[in-house]
């Protein structure tokens, strides 16, 4: 059973531990994904050259790996590291940013994840839909098209077919291993008007990966806190624009009794 006390506990570690975590991302949320690591508590690198990515997986905590902005260097540099973490048992959290959209998204998500094989699969309600039939539902580029509701039996099927613990973003968050399931209904609808918000939520979970071995855990404490800052920062928010600012303030300044006050969580399974 995961309750607030796990998460606050998993938090306390990542601010006194300060996690590196390594990310091969996408150029439009390199900055918003390191504010927000630097603004819980851990340590962001950003290294995508295949010279220098088994040198940063060496010395991170865990290791993150965003296909949103694809090049086949990005790809060889992701596959690199994610050998070289396997090899070494480090976490690894990988987000198959518009799987679906195209046939290259598709094969490069389903080797990512043969290779690779990571810890948890974090992508909207369409991405998680697509990855589990192959692409055969359509996605609107990196947009969900699909209701989180929707996607949690192929999520289900995804977690046992991997090994993996996949994460849906979406309205209700759910986090599953095939068979235990964690439903989040905290955040905010603003959250989907600010570009990078879920590759942000992937780098949170990358961060608590970094701090517990117990990954359903580590990975529901990841979308409790993104989705219980989101809905603060967007009560002192009036747009988009100040709730990117907003949203690093509270994150930042989370305690655990916000967490315990606001916490909207379901456990089902356990």
């Amino acid at each position: 059973m995961i309750d607030s006390k796990i998460i606050i506990e998993n938090l306390k570690k990542i601010r006194e531990n300060s996690p590196l975590v390594h990310n091969i991302t996408n150029y439009v949320v390199m900055n918003n994904t390191a504010n927000a690591l630097l603004s819980i508590g851990a340590s962001p690198v950003m290294a995508h050259a295949k010279e220098e990515v088994e040198d940063m997986v060496s010395i991170a905590s865990s290791l993150v790996i965003n296909m949103g902005t694809l090049s086949s260097k990005w790809v060889e540099s992701m596959l690199i590291a994610g050998d070289k973490a396997n090899s070494m048992g480090k976490p690894i959290v990988f987000d198959p940013v518009g799987v679906g959209a195209s046939a290259y998204r598709t094969e490069t998500a389903i080797n990512i994840i043969d290779k690779c094989s990571p810890s948890v699969i974090r992508g909207n309600a369409s991405e998680i839909i697509a990855l589990n039939s192959q692409a055969k539902t359509k996605t609107k580029g990196v947009d969900s098209t699909d209701s989180s509701d929707s996607a949690l039996e192929s999520a289900k099927s995804l977690a046992l077919n991997t090994s993996s613990v996949v994460v849906i973003s979406g309205e209700t968050d759910y986090i599953t291993d095939g068979k235990k399931v964690v439903a989040i209904e905290n955040g905010s609808s603003m959250m989907p008007k600010v570009t990078g918000m879920g590759c942000t939520s992937t780098a949170i979970v990358g961060a608590f990966l970094g701090v517990s071995a117990n990954i359903l855990e580590a990975a529901s404490s990841a979308m409790a806190v993104m989705g219980i800052s989101g809905e603060i920062a967007s009560e002192l928010s009036k747009g988009p624009g100040s709730l990117q600012m907003n949203f690093l303030d509270t994150i930042y300044n989370l305690e655990g009794s916000d967490i315990e006050k606001r916490l909207k969580i379901r456990n089902e399974g356990f």
